[in-house]
């Protein structure tokens, strides 16, 4: 590449503008063959946030030979400078790229010895907005602004005739062999500049999948250390699960002995109570050998008696057989007597140790 100083450019509105231009060839290798491609690259005052403006720069021996990635006036179209992203996006990068989709579908062919000598090709300019592809607006330093809309304010100056259609389908005639490093005197790039290139792309393209590859697996080390978390977690929960059921089976385990224990004692004090029934009286086994047991007992009875009397005569006062006084006369003393019984019984049982019944 040769690096053109800038130069003032007339642009269709009447406006000027310098810009700098790139001008050089790129190796093609075209069936067996290395082809050098002219090209001219215009950087705009937004780059590198902008991509540069690309054209196929013939020669008199040349014509332009359009395609998907090549107008008729010698405009380079490529998914890398539509989807071009600062700082990735670069000029190496994008000779790189030529060099492969070039090496592909070649933009020019040899012009036929016996055709018409080919017009001077007018020096290419900026385009204008039909044939810059939009590309988001970027913050680019102080002075100026983004632009999103693809430079709306650089229109394409005028350019020379059309080239003439031709059904030529050789191409441009393969460059010599050269052993010098850089440009030679016919704007040819050497073998070791080509190899150079060559080793920078496959450099940065092995550079590229190996963050691809270790990007990758930083991801999946990531979801195995997660899913790592996650085990330790479910496998202290299911130990603490585990520490608790060994505590209930143990509790568990001594609740059936000690129900075995109390099974055995109830089995023990049944049969001695089936052998002392069958010699003792019923009344010995009922009435309470203790005396104090025995007058709680009889208290507790003849508390009930008088319940009972009481709601006997609620039944005679209801059916007739007696009048209201006799009623109440009788329920006042059998009331008075209830009274003292249960006072007795209260603290008889108080000091058999006994619950308090009321």
């Amino acid at each position: 590449m040769c690096v053109h100083v800038p130069a003032s450019r007339l642009f269709n509105d009447g406006s000027t503008k310098e810009l700098l231009s790139l001008t050089g060839t790129v190796p093609v290798s075209y069936r067996g063959n290395v082809y050098n491609i002219p090209i001219c690259l215009w950087l705009l005052d937004t780059y590198p946030y902008n991509p540069p403006i690309c054209f196929v720069k013939p020669t008199s021996a040349m014509m332009i030979k359009t395609g998907k990635h090549v107008d008729a006036n010698g405009k380079i179209y490529l998914p890398y400078l539509h989807e071009w992203k600062p700082p990735q996006s670069e000029l190496l990068g994008l000779i790189q790229v030529m060099i492969v989709v070039f090496g592909e579908e070649p933009p020019v062919f040899s012009r036929p010895t016996t055709q018409a000598p080919y017009p001077a090709f007018p020096a290419a300019g900026p385009p204008n907005t039909s044939y810059m592809p939009s590309t988001p607006g970027l913050p680019y330093g102080q002075g100026h602004s983004a632009n999103p809309g693809g430079f709306q304010g650089y229109p394409y100056p005028a350019v020379g005739p059309g080239y003439p259609t031709t059904s030529g389908s050789s191409l441009y005639t393969p460059a010599s062999s050269v052993t010098t490093v850089g440009p030679t005197r016919d704007g040819t790039i050497g073998e070791d500049t080509i190899r150079a290139s060559l080793v920078s792309a496959v450099s940065d393209k092995l550079r590229r999948r190996m963050k691809e590859e270790m990007d990758r697996a930083q991801a999946e080390l990531d979801a195995l250390k997660r899913t790592e978390e996650d085990l330790k977690r479910g496998h202290q929960k299911l130990e603490e699960m585990v520490t608790k059921l060994d505590l209930e089976m143990a509790d568990v385990d001594k609740n059936i002995d000690l129900l075995k224990q109390r099974d055995e004692e109830l089995t023990v004090a049944l049969e001695k109570m089936e052998n002392q029934s069958e010699n003792n009286d019923i009344d010995d086994v009922i009435v309470p050998a203790a005396p104090l047991y025995k007058q709680i007992l009889n208290l507790y009875a003849e508390e009930n008696a008088i319940e009972d009397t009481i709601f006997y005569l609620g039944e005679a006062l209801r059916k007739g057989v007696i009048d209201l006084d006799v009623f109440l006369k009788h329920v006042r003393l059998l009331s008075r007597k209830q009274f003292q019984l249960r006072a007795l019984m209260q603290k008889a049982r108080k000091i058999a140790g006994l619950s308090d019944l009321y």
